[in-house]
């Protein structure tokens, strides 16, 4: 490190306009400005580094401010910037103020793209690696805004006792949009809430640390720098935010770590021996800020209202302790391996330099015990001593030459120059060693070299040999297994095979089965056929004896009118002959209506009979066109995967001579490659004379392994050729098979979704029954309730009329004695007849309530499941608003993605050269133009990087501002 110097803490200080609501309520603007440095309140003048108006721009407030730490970091110091204050004083709006906005952004963006303006312009042999951290103090836990599933972290101090938190989120960036989107990030998991002071009040302690390290790449020098912005939560006064619940804790934890920050202001402005930096997280984060190794600059926000005049006073006063602070600051140099020699040379050559002062003045002092008396020449020289030890200090890049002499001994001239031979003498001999050394170790180098390039050659050769034997194996190994797939296809198309015969054995029995339905079918309609024809002339027959049926009777009942008549009229006389004739004719009338309805009754029957065969063979008939059209469809599909399958067949057979070919290839060149091999072999150990008997006997070898190849290929393709057609047969019946495995799948599933259906019906009609059941029980324990209170009030009503009567006697009786009677009795009698009609209106009201709530019951049931299925269709339609919400926010989310990528690519081919931007890469992740958001966690004051850093060379121009 170089050398420390000391520095002050700068204070700005910067007052707001007043708000809207100190303009209503008529606050008055108390602040009074005294040039750029000082301001006035209350009579009383308070003075800091720069003090800002209200109408100071964001611009002016970082220029006086941050500005000059940019540079300061990327020479290699540490830097803080933090704004202090009470709540909705304009600290959020300091430090962040409107991220995107080119007129109203904060110090932290305007930082940001200060330090990459900074490195563009910066020398090309420079090379950055730029890492950043975002965590807040919420409620005295550290919480990392990067991963918010970190939320209690601890701080630890790494080997030079820096403070450091310990697990946190760092991530390497490349631009300013990297670092925006950062920030947009962890703002996005910051916690933030509504007061009477402010609408987004800060409840946590953000601080965003960005980590700078620099390395030249020509000088190997290497320096890093860390600058903390920190953005603290305001102090509050419960009566003036009106904070309640979770917001009063908050605020209780805000303002006890903002006691111990001013606690340790006031302790290093004492400068007292103890500084309570354990105190709070924030401080303890903060100890290199305050009074350590940093270049810090606070800005103290005050408002300018009348209103919070106190808490004013109170920020100006923290602003005037702190900038009595003191800093030591050091830049942050790592030595190289050479610096690091030297300075242990330098060390060395002091250390001997003080133990032979040490050694004189210890001879010095036992003369001295012994008596002797020491002249003044021989006397140590302080002086002398303290001169050559700064001429060691001063000495940078130079050894020593000699070890120095003694202090305080005198050489004579011929000393000297005996010393002086001595030395060149052996400066010389030096010289020829170091020559002679140089030209044996560039022999030696040479010879490594050598060694190492035919190392490396053997290496190669070796590994080329590996990866093809690894190669050749892997070939064997897929040729072996596509052998056994091969044999497994077999296999299986043998079982499709006896599977398609029998299946082809259940068609033809099928097929012979329905044709010998259709004949029995044909039989069966030309029966029917013969049998309408009978009906039909059964039919006729049956009406025509209907006719003659109605003819004789007809002419019956005129011969009965004829005969009643005659006899009525009494002019029949007695003919014997002429009965018997009518009783003949009657007698035979009577038979043939009785075989007329007997034939009547049979031919009913069988046209029954013959309707219900006709109904049968309809039946019949419409089963086997269903049964013949689910055949044509089962051929047409069978057909159509025989061809699909035909096509794979061929696209085996072409991979598969493909693989054979290759695997062809490769066994020759194997076979080349072992020839070779026994070439050197032999070679070496002087079996063969000459290698070109070796290449014509591997020539043969090849030849003959080639030949045998050919066979072997043509006999595996002959015996493919042979089943080809067995496989496609085979595979025409695993098609159809698996299409009625298909259609009971779809029978499956119908018949499964039909089952839940029910069983959803099912469970309704319980649930509705069940809620039935409830209101009926309901109702009944409403009943029995009103009929115990009608029961009660018949009681009261019987007692009533009991006591009413019993006085009634009385009152008779006294009446009875004295007719005059008294008006008070006649009062209390007219009093309860009241209460009792009173009390015969409630009992008709009751029953009359009772039946309306019977009557509301159904009503109120109907409303309630109309409830109960809005309420399910608005739950669907909440899932299905929160479904589109997430597909629009994953579609917006892969848009910016996009958009950032295209920038970001842009921002890099204009970048042109300038100073390198290092970023490491995780294995397995290929490098891209311009990578996002690797995440690396800090481990014991560390961070590990698990790849080469990938630079961007260049120098000179700076790129446009996006």
């Amino acid at each position: 490190m170089a050398d420390p110097a000391e520095c002050t803490i700068k204070v700005m200080c910067r007052f707001r306009p007043l708000n809207s609501s100190e303009v209503t309520r008529g606050d008055r603007y108390i602040p009074k400005f005294q040039g750029e440095d000082t301001v006035v309140i209350a009579g009383k003048p308070y003075m800091f580094d720069r003090v800002f108006q209200s109408s100071t721009t964001q611009e002016q407030v970082y220029n006086a401010c941050a500005q000059k730490i940019v540079k300061d970091v990327l020479e290699g110091y540490n830097g803080t910037i933090f704004a202090y204050g009470q709540t909705s004083s304009g600290k959020t709006h300091t430090m962040e103020g409107n991220l995107h906005d080119t007129d109203a952004m904060g110090i932290i963006p305007r930082i940001v793209q200060d330090i990459f303006n900074y490195i563009y312009s910066m020398d090309e042999n420079l090379e950055f690696h730029i890492k950043v951290s975002y965590f807040e103090i919420y409620l005295d836990k550290i919480r990392d805004l990067l991963d918010v599933s970190k939320t209690n972290l601890s701080v630890h101090e790494d080997k030079n006792r820096v403070p450091y938190v310990k697990g946190c989120t760092e991530r390497f960036v490349c631009s300013p949009e990297e670092v925006m989107d950062t920030i947009d990030e962890g703002k996005s998991n910051r916690h933030v809430a509504v007061t009477n002071m402010n609408e987004h009040s800060s409840r946590s302690h953000s601080i965003f640390l960005i980590n700078v390290k620099q390395e030249n790449t020509q000088t190997e020098q290497k320096l890093s720098g860390k600058l903390y912005l920190v953005d603290l939560a305001g102090s509050e006064k419960v009566s003036k935010t009106g904070a309640e619940g979770a917001v009063l804790d908050e605020a209780k934890n805000i303002n006890k770590s903002l006691s111990s920050l001013g606690n340790v202001i006031s302790a290093l402005a004492e400068g007292t021996a103890y500084i309570p930096y354990r105190d709070s997280k924030m401080t303890r984060i903060l100890q290199d800020s305050l009074g350590g190794n940093c270049r810090t600059t606070i800005v103290i926000c005050c408002s300018p209202s009348s209103y919070n005049e106190a808490e004013t006073k109170s920020t100006l006063m923290f602003g005037q302790r702190a900038k009595t602070i003191k800093n030591t600051v050091t830049v942050n140099i790592e030595l190289t391996a050479e610096q690091w020699k030297q300075k242990y040379e330098r060390e060395k050559e002091k250390n001997k330099t003080l133990r032979n002062t040490i050694t004189w003045l210890e001879n010095e002092l036992n003369r001295w015990r012994n008596g002797e008396s020491v002249p003044v020449e021989e006397q140590f020289d302080k002086e002398k001593a303290n001169a050559e030890v700064l001429a060691l200090d001063n000495i940078i890049n130079e050894k020593s030459a000699s070890t120095p002499n003694v202090p305080g001994v005198r050489l004579t001239d011929v000393e000297k120059d005996k010393c002086e031979a001595e030395l060149t003498k052996l400066y010389k001999q030096l010289d020829d060693k170091d020559e002679e050394i140089n030209q044996q170790s560039q022999l030696v180098e040479k010879l490594k070299q050598q060694m190492l390039d035919q190392e490396e050659l053997l290496a190669s050769s070796r590994r080329d040999h590996e990866n093809l034997q690894a190669e050749l194996n892997r070939l064997q190994t897929e040729n072996e297994a596509s052998k056994e797939e091969v044999k497994e296809v077999l296999q299986a198309l043998e079982e499709l095979a006896v599977n398609y015969d029998q299946k082809s054995q259940e068609v033809e029995d099928k097929t012979k089965e329905f044709e010998s339905i259709s004949e029995e079918l044909s039989q069966k309609s030309s029966i029917l056929s013969s049998l309408d024809s009978e009906l039909q002339k059964l039919k006729e027959m049956s009406n025509h004896q209907k006719k003659r049926v109605t003819e004789m009777m007809s002419s019956l009942l005129k011969d009965l009118a004829e005969i009643g008549i005659a006899v009525g009229s009494n002019d029949i006389k007695q003919h014997e002959s002429a009965s018997g004739l009518i009783d003949e004719e009657f007698t035979v009338a009577r038979l043939y209506i009785s075989k007329l309805k007997s034939e009547v009754k049979t031919m009913v029957k069988r046209c029954k009979q013959l309707e219900g065969i006709q109904s049968e063979s309809n039946k019949k008939m419409d089963e086997n066109e269903k049964e013949l059209a689910a055949c044509q469809l089962r051929i047409s599909q069978h057909e159509a995967k025989i061809k699909s399958l035909t096509e794979y067949l061929q696209n085996v057979e072409q991979k598969k001579r493909q693989l054979e070919e290759n695997v062809d290839s490769l066994n020759e060149e194997l076979v080349k490659l072992s020839a070779q091999e026994k070439v050197h072999a032999m070679e070496k150990e002087n079996e063969i004379q000459t290698a070109n008997e070796v290449k014509e006997a591997v020539e043969k070898q090849i030849h003959s392994h080639r030949e045998a190849h050919q066979k072997q290929i043509s006999s595996l393709r002959d015996e493919l050729d042979n089943k080809e057609k067995l496989i496609t047969e085979l595979q025409d019946l695993n098609q159809k098979i698996m299409l009625e495995q298909e259609r009971l799948r779809v029978e499956h599933e119908k018949l499964k979704s039909t089952d839940q259906e029910k069983s959803r019906k099912l469970h309704e009609l319980t649930v509705m029954q069940d809620r039935r059941e409830q209101a009926r029980q309901d109702l009944k324990g409403l009943e029995e309730t009103v009929a115990k209170e009608l029961q009660t009030l018949h009681n009261l009503r019987k007692l009533f009329v009991q006591d009413l009567a019993t006085r009634v006697k009385k009152s008779a009786e006294m009446d009875s004695d004295d007719t005059g009677g008294s008006a008070a009795q006649k009062q209390k009698i007219s009093f309860l007849e009241n209460n009792l009609e009173q009390l015969t209106k409630v009992h008709k009201q009751l029953v009359r309530d009772n039946a309306d709530l019977r009557c509301e019951l159904p009503k109120l049931e109907k409303r309630l499941r109309a409830t109960a299925e809005r309420v399910k269709a608005l739950e669907s339609a909440l899932k299905e608003a929160k479904e589109n919400a997430a597909r629009d926010r994953k579609r917006y989310q892969q848009e910016v993605d996009r958009i950032k990528e295209a920038v970001r690519a842009k921002n890099m081919a204009r970048r042109g050269h300038s100073a390198q931007i290092a970023k490491p890469i995780r294995p397995g992740q290929p490098p891209v133009a311009s990578p996002t958001h690797h995440t690396i966690n800090r481990m014991g004051g560390s961070f590990y990087q698990n790849s080469q850093p990938v630079s961007i060379r260049g120098g000179g121009s700076k790129p446009d501002k996006i």
